[in-house]
């Protein structure tokens, strides 16, 4: 199959290593010149140490070199680059091209999942799928055994990105619940900046723990207010994409967080990890998502405060921990 990709990141060199191994016709495009000339002379990227891009793998010069003949195009953009991406692939790619999303995140300023902001760009007769889960590039690349999910409400997409990225070490499991593993891809970014800064303050395995816990349990509350299903959030999708993010070296959620319990200032956490921390923008979401749905998420709107209000993250956490007694089952925190 004739794919592109587009975002030259750590992940979609992944991406692309992981279907050329597959047998798949490959075409890498950075919208960057200066990113596509060091690809081109490097075959490398720096977030990627010692992975090397296969000579089999094209780097376009072009968009339209990528986007010609394409039968899937895979979206791998950083996500405040979504939307825009999407507008300019809409005209260009066949209308027979199957979209693939694997960036991880929701439009920052619509608070929408990506699957909306693809259906708006594409239409509805596209075939749309996401795929998400607990797969570092680091590993990807490097053949490490992992497994993710491909949703889409078109039964015969979600099976197609199935099996074109299955690989004896990468397994891909099929789901009809976007609105879940889009949620859970998002918000544990913003869980993981959580447990990064409480490791920065000196707390120990009992607190990131009670900050996973609980935070899953405000991602599933807004799955289900947003029509999703809480199977999906005790999944790869959500479990097991939270615990890869708050606990891994990789994770720049997590460094980011660290940093700021250490007290970085929130933008020289972000300039010293160097790459897109995603989890700052989704927390914007995850905000106005609580807000808009009555679902109270105490986590994520401590996170808010703490990036974009300047709160002390140790008077964060003192507030979210003397907040009102309640069961742990309880439905709503309202």
């Amino acid at each position: 199959m004739k794919i592109s990709i587009f975002g030259s990141g750590a992940w979609g060199i992944a991406i692309g290593i992981l279907l050329h191994g597959n047998g798949h016709d490959v075409t890498l495009r950075s919208s960057h010149e200066d990113v596509t000339r060091m690809l081109s002379a490097t075959r490398s990227n720096p977030h990627l140490k010692d992975v090397v891009i296969p000579d089999g793998i094209r780097i376009a010069e072009t968009f339209t070199e990528a986007t010609d003949g394409a039968e899937l195009a895979v979206i791998a953009t950083s996500s405040n680059s979504v939307r825009e991406i999407t507008e300019k692939l809409a005209p260009a790619l066949a209308p027979d091209c199957v979209v693939v999303i694997v960036s991880k995140g929701i439009e920052r300023s619509s608070a929408k999942l990506f699957s909306e902001v693809l259906r708006e760009s594409f239409g509805e007769e596209r075939k749309i799928a996401t795929l998400s889960g607990p797969a570092h590039a680091e590993e990807v690349a490097r053949r490490m055994p992992t497994a993710v999910v491909a949703a889409s409400r078109d039964k015969d997409a979600a099976e197609l990105v199935q099996d074109v990225f299955m690989s004896d070490e990468f397994r891909v499991y099929t789901s009809d619940d976007v609105v879940g593993v889009e949620l859970g891809a998002a918000l544990k970014n913003v869980i993981a900046i959580c447990a990064g800064a409480c490791e920065g303050l000196g707390f120990g395995d009992n607190t990131i723990a009670m900050l996973a816990t609980r935070g899953l349990t405000e991602i599933a509350h807004l799955v289900l207010a947003l029509g999703g299903k809480r199977e999906t959030i005790t999944g790869l999708a959500g479990l097991g994409d939270l615990i890869v993010t708050c606990t891994s070296r990789h994770s720049r959620n997590r460094r980011a967080g660290v940093l700021i319990g250490q007290g970085a200032t929130v933008a020289d956490a972000m300039r010293e990890v160097g790459a897109a921390v995603e989890g700052y923008l989704a927390a914007q979401a995850a905000y106005t998502l609580s807000q808009c749905t009555g679902v109270a998420m105490p986590i994520c709107d401590e996170a808010y405060y703490v990036l974009y209000e300047g709160k002390d993250p140790r008077k964060a956490l003192r507030d979210l921990m003397s907040r009102t007694k309640r069961s742990e089952t309880e439905y709503n925190f309202m």
